[in-house]
């Protein structure tokens, strides 16, 4: 999950990846899970930020705490409501880019654009 613009790694909190993986037992895909957006850098935030892309300026992505992801086969909704449903942290709904973000933040849910 590096930024792939900045050739940046980091380490990704266990607890999102033990997140993932109650999602993938839960839904019993087919096909792997695709990561949209893993970590990000400082850098890489501050400029989907400045481009407008939705960015939160203290994205938990930064800190290795958030993934973005579709899951083919799946449609968004069923992301969203399984990731609602395992209460690990935040929801960000986002149907018209056909995407999930999940992070082991606060509980909270979102519809995005």
């Amino acid at each position: 999950m590096m930024d792939f613009r900045a050739h940046d790694i980091k380490q990704i909190d266990t607890h999102l990846l033990d997140l993932l993986s109650e999602m993938s037992i839960k839904l019993k895909p087919e096909k792997p899970i695709h990561v949209i957006s893993g970590y990000r850098s400082p850098e890489t935030n501050a400029m989907l930020r400045k481009r407008g892309k939705g960015a939160a300026k203290n994205s938990y992505h930064i800190q290795g705490k958030a993934v973005d992801i579709r899951l083919p086969g799946y449609r968004t909704s069923v992301l969203r409501r399984t990731a609602h449903n395992l209460k690990g942290g935040g929801v960000g709904y986002y149907p018209h880019q056909r995407f999930v973000h999940i992070d082991v933040g606060p509980i909270r849910y979102w519809k995005g654009t």
